[in-house]
C-alpha cells in the first residue's frame, strides 16, 4: 500500500514535467472570482464572489462552472459564515446546509449524516461523503464507531465548506450517492493571518487557533494554520476529556498554465464519546412526556465519569490492560497529500493524490439496562444481597436503600469498551482530464477520469461490563454486588470482562482491505440557454482480510478465566472473560461491481433564474456492514448474493435557482429509492427498501446591514420493505421528522455584528415500529462580534440561548410501565468568549 502512494503521489510530477521548464505568469497569485479560469478551487473559494455574481462551484461536478449553469443542487458555507457560527463540533456546522441532516450530539465525532429522507439507520455517513480538499477523508463514512467526523477538525483553515446533493456526485465520486461534502482550506493567495484565543465561560474549555499564509514571490504562496484545546467540555464528565489539535501546511507552486500544491496534515486529538442515558418517560405513547431524573440532567450530564477508572480488559493481543478512559474519540492522522492541474493543449488535466496514515478509535460507555434500585432482577438478586461503592470518593460504602440511591433510585449495567482502529490508512487517487470543444455556436465539455482508493480495515473490539450509580457533576461511581449467600458477583464494579452475559459476543478483530478502482467519464453539450449532460462512472471494488471472534459461529470459543487482580483465585467475573481466537480466522474474499450513472439538464431561462432536472444511479459499497452477518460467507468469505455487496440510490430531482442583486432563491424537489444493507445498535442487521420524496428550499437576503440565511427541508419517508422484519413495511423510518430547518439572520455595522443561528425539526417516531414520538425541537444560538480597532475582534458565542431540552435520539420504542428510558439530548447553554488578532 505504502508503495502505491509513493507512485500516486509521483504522477502529479509527471504531469508537471512540461510546465516546469516554462516560466512562471504574470499574474503573480491573482485574486481569482472565478475558478474555471484557473481550476484552482481552494483559490476561488477564498475570495469568492457576492450572491449577485457569478458563483462558480467545484465539488463533486465535471468542471467548475456558475451555479446557475449547472443541473445540481448545491451550497456552500464561506469563511464568513463559519466564523460567525461558531459551531462547537463539524456536525453542529454542516446542519446548516440545507437538506443535510445531523444527528450531532455525540460530541465532537461519531455524528449520523443523511439527506433529503436518505435513512439514517447507524452512525457515521453512509450515503454521503465528506471530503478534504477534493478527496475523501475515509473511503466509507459509516465504519462502526470509526465514523469520518472523528478524523476531520475545522478549523480557521477552512476557506469554505461545500456540499452538492444526489446529482453528479453519484458518478464523480465513488460510494456517494447522495450527496459529497468537500471542507476547502485555505493555499496562501492574499498574505495575512490571525491568532484566535477561545474559552468557556460557564463551561471548561480553552482554544488557541492561528493560521498564516501569503505569496513568497510571483511563483511561490503558502499557507499553515492549526489550534490546539483542552478542557473538560460541555457535559460534566469529572476529567479532562478534550485534549489535543491539529496542524495543517500547503505550499504552491504556480505556473502560467497551471500549478502544484504539496499539502500535509497532522492531527492528534481526543475528544469525549457521548451516548444515550437515563430519560424519564411517562404518559402515553399518544403523549408521552419526556424529561430528567433527579441528579441526572440529560443537557448536561454523562453516563461517563473519572471515577470510574480505565477500562480493565484483555487487550488486542489478549493480555490483561487497562485503557485510559479519557482516550474517549481519539484520533491520530498524519496524511501528505500533493495536487496539479496544468492545461496541456487545450485539456485541463487534474491530479489529486493523498496518501494518510489514521490510527484512533473510541472508548465509550454503553448503557445496557437501567434498572429501579427498588425492582431489581433476578440477575441482580431481585434486591437480596449486598451492594457498595466500588470506585469514588465513598468506595468501600455499603448502600443501604437502592430505592432512593443519589435521589434517582437508578442502577445501571453497562459496556464500558474500546473501539480500537489499528489501522484506517488510505491512499487515495483522482486523475482527470477535461475539454470545451466549440461545434458550432455550442460547446461540447468532455472528461474522464479513474479513481483509485485503497483502505485499511483493522479494528479490535473490546468490551468489559460494570454496574454504576447515576449522579451529576460528573460523579458516577462503579458499584460492587454481593449475592444473598455471600458470594461476590462483581469485582471492582465488573460483573465480567465481556459485554454481557457468559458470551464472547462482539470481540472482534477486523483486518480487511478495500481496493476501489473506478474509471469514469462526462460530456455536457451546451448551446445558448440550455445544457444536457450526462455522465457515468464504473466501480469495481476488491476485499480481502480476515476476521475473528467467537460471534462467527462454527464452535469457535471466546470465553475463559483470567486472574486479573493476580490472587490466584477466579472471582464470578473475571470467569466471565472474553479472549479473541486468532486460530479460527474467517476468510474475507469477495469482489463486487457497479455502474453509476447521471442525466440532467439546465435552462438558464434569464440571468439571473434557471431550472434543471436530473436523474441520477448511484451505490455505495456495503463496507464493514457486511462482515460477522449472513451476507459473507465465513467458509470461503465469498457473498452468499453478489447483489449484497452493494446498495444502489435512484434519484430524481427538480427545480429552478434565482439570483439577483441582494437575494438568491433555490428550490428543489426530490425523489429517492433506497436499499440499505446495515447494522442497528451494532447488532441488528437489516435488509431493507426505503422511498422518499420531498422539497428543498434554501434562500438568502442582503438589504444594507441586515442579511439572512435560511434552508428549509420537507421530507416524507417511508420503510418499503425489510427482508428480515416484514413489521415494519409501510412504517416511516426512525427519528426522520417532516421538517428540518435552519435560518441565520445578522445585523452588521462597520465595528458591531450580532445575530442568531436557529435550528429545528419537527417530531418524529422514535423507533421503527412507530409506537411513539419524541417531540421536534427549535435550538437558537446567538453570537456578537466587536471590532474596537481594524484588526482585533471579540467574539461572544451562546449555543442553545435558551437552555432548551431538545432530544436528539430515544432508544426506547415505547413509554415504559416503570417510566425509564434511554435517550441522548442536544447539549444545554454553553457560553464561549473569543479574541481575534488579524495581521
Amino acid at each position: 500500500m505504502r508503495l502505491w502512494s509513493v507512485s500516486a503521489t509521483i504522477c502529479p510530477i509527471l504531469f508537471a514535467a512540461p510546465a516546469l521548464c516554462a516560466p512562471s505568469g504574470t499574474i503573480n497569485d491573482p485574486i481569482i472570482t472565478s475558478q474555471a479560469a484557473t481550476g484552482d478551487p481552494a483559490a476561488a473559494a477564498a475570495t469568492a464572489a457576492p450572491a449577485s455574481r457569478e458563483e462558480v462551484f467545484s465539488t463533486g461536478v465535471a468542471k467548475g462552472r456558475d451555479r446557475l449553469d449547472s443541473a445540481t443542487s448545491t451550497s456552500a458555507l464561506r469563511e464568513a459564515d463559519i466564523e460567525t457560527l461558531g459551531a462547537r463540533s463539524l456536525g453542529d456546522l454542516l446542519r446548516n446546509l440545507p437538506g443535510i441532516r445531523t444527528e450531532s450530539s455525540t460530541g465532537d465525532g461519531s455524528s449520523a449524516y443523511t439527506v433529503r429522507g436518505l435513512p439514517l439507520a447507524s452512525g457515521g455517513s453512509k450515503y454521503m461523503q465528506l471530503q478534504e480538499d477534493g478527496l475523501p477523508v475515509l473511503e466509507f463514512g459509516d465504519f462502526f464507531n470509526g465514523a469520518v467526523d472523528i478524523y476531520i477538525r475545522a478549523d480557521l483553515n477552512l476557506a469554505a465548506v461545500e456540499s452538492i446533493r444526489g446529482g453528479s456526485s453519484s458518478t464523480f465520486a465513488s460510494n456517494s450517492p447522495a450527496g459529497v461534502i468537500n471542507l476547502i482550506s485555505k493555499t496562501g493567495d492574499v498574505a495575512g493571518g490571525a491568532v484566535q484565543v477561545t474559552a468557556g465561560l460557564d463551561y471548561d474549555t480553552q482554544r488557541v487557533d492561528f493560521e498564516y499564509g501569503a505569496p513568497i514571490n510571483d511563483a511561490w504562496r503558502f499557507h499553515v494554520g492549526g489550534f490546539y484545546r483542552q478542557g473538560e467540555g460541555p457535559r460534566d464528565v469529572g476529567f479532562t476529556a478534550f485534549k489535543g489539535g491539529q496542524l495543517k501546511a500547503n505550499l504552491t507552486r504556480q505556473f502560467a498554465n497551471g500549478y502544484v500544491r504539496l499539502s500535509g496534515k497532522y492531527l492528534d486529538d481526543r475528544s469525549p464519546h457521548y451516548l444515550p442515558g437515563p430519560v424519564r418517560i411517562t404518559g402515553t405513547n399518544d403523549d408521552p412526556s419526556f424529561g430528567s431524573f433527579q441528579g441526572y440532567d440529560v443537557r448536561r450530564d454523562s453516563m461517563l465519569s473519572g471515577n470510574l477508572g480505565n477500562l480493565i480488559t484483555l487487550d488486542a493481543n489478549n493480555n490483561p490492560a487497562e485503557l485510559p478512559l479519557r482516550q474517549g474519540m481519539s484520533a491520530l492522522v498524519k496524511s501528505i497529500g500533493l495536487e496539479s492541474q496544468f492545461e496541456v493543449q487545450g485539456w485541463t488535466i487534474t491530479q489529486r493524490g493523498r496518501y494518510s496514515d489514521i490510527k484512533g478509535g473510541t472508548t465509550r460507555n454503553l448503557v445496557a439496562n437501567i434498572h429501579s434500585g427498588s425492582a431489581l432482577p433476578a440477575s441482580l438478586g431481585g434486591g437480596a444481597g449486598t451492594f457498595s461503592y466500588a470506585t469514588g470518593p465513598r468506595a468501600g460504602q455499603v448502600i443501604t436503600n437502592l430505592g432512593a440511591i443519589n435521589g434517582n433510585g437508578l442502577i445501571v449495567a453497562s459496556s464500558l469498551n474500546r473501539i480500537q482502529s489499528r489501522s484506517l490508512n488510505n491512499a487515495i487517487n483522482d486523475l482527470r482530464a477535461t475539454r470545451v470543444f466549440p461545434v458550432g455556436k455550442a460547446e461540447l465539455t468532455v472528461t474522464g477520469g479513474v479513481y483509485k482508493s485503497l483502505q485499511d480495515y483493522t479494528s479490535d473490539w473490546l468490551y468489559s461490563n460494570h454496574l454504576q450509580d447515576v449522579a451529576d457533576d460528573g460523579m458516577s461511581s462503579l458499584i460492587n454486588f454481593t449475592n444473598a449467600a455471600g458470594v461476590p458477583q462483581t469485582q471492582g464494579g465488573y460483573l465480567g470482562f465481556n459485554r454481557s452475559g457468559s458470551t464472547a459476543f462482539f470481540r472482534r478483530d477486523y483486518d480487511v482491505r478495500y481496493n476501489i478502482t473506478a474509471p469514469y467519464g462526462s460530456l455536457n453539450y451546451r448551446l445558448g440557454k440550455v445544457a444536457v449532460g450526462g455522465s457515468l462512472r464504473y466501480d469495481s471494488g476488491r476485499v480481502r482480510g480476515k476476521l475473528y471472534g467467537a460471534d462467527l459461529g462454527g464452535g469457535r470459543i471466546g470465553i475463559r478465566p483470567v486472574d486479573f487482580n493476580g490472587n490466584g483465585v477466579i472471582s464470578v467475573a473475571e470467569s466471565k472473560t472474553a479472549f479473541t481466537p486468532y486460530d479460527s480466522p474467517a476468510p474475507v474474499d469477495y469482489d463486487y461491481n457497479y455502474v453509476s450513472y447521471s442525466v440532467g439538464v439546465n435552462y438558464r431561462v434569464a440571468e439571473p433564474f434557471a431550472v434543471f432536472a436530473r436523474y441520477s444511479r448511484g451505490a455505495r459499497a456495503g463496507a464493514d456492514k457486511l462482515l460477522f452477518s449472513n451476507k459473507v460467507s465465513t467458509v470461503d468469505g465469498s457473498l452468499v448474493n453478489k447483489g449484497d455487496g452493494y446498495d444502489v440510490v435512484k434519484q430524481l430531482e427538480g427545480g429552478f435557482k434565482y439570483r439577483a442583486s441582494g437575494i438568491t432563491v433555490n428550490v428543489t424537489g426530490f425523489h429517492a429509492d433506497t436499499e440499505d444493507t446495515n447494522v442497528q445498535a451494532g447488532a441488528i442487521t437489516t435488509d431493507r427498501t426505503y422511498k422518499a420524496y420531498g422539497v428543498e428550499a434554501e434562500g438568502g437576503y442582503r438589504q444594507g446591514p441586515f442579511s439572512v440565511r435560511a434552508g428549509v427541508t420537507y421530507t416524507h419517508a417511508e420503510l418499503v420493505n425489510d427482508k428480515l422484519n416484514a413489521a415494519v413495511a409501510g412504517k416511516v423510518p426512525r427519528r426522520q421528522p417532516d421538517f428540518i430547518f435552519q435560518v441565520t439572520p445578522q445585523f452588521e455595522l462597520e465595528k458591531v455584528t450580532v445575530g442568531a443561528n436557529v435550528i429545528g425539526t419537527t417530531n418524529s417516531w422514535v423507533q421503527d415500529n412507530n409506537l411513539m414520538k419524541m417531540p421536534g425541537y427549535t435550538l437558537v444560538s446567538a453570537f456578537a462580534q466587536y471590532r474596537p480597532t481594524e484588526r482585533v475582534q471579540l467574539m461572544l458565542n451562546v449555543d442553545n440561548l435558551f437552555d432548551k431540552t431538545a432530544f436528539i435520539e430515544i432508544t426506547t420504542p415505547s413509554v415504559p410501565a416503570n417510566g425509564i428510558g434511554l435517550g441522548r439530548a442536544a447539549n444545554g447553554r454553553t457560553i464561549s468568549m473569543s479574541a481575534r488578532l488579524d495581521f
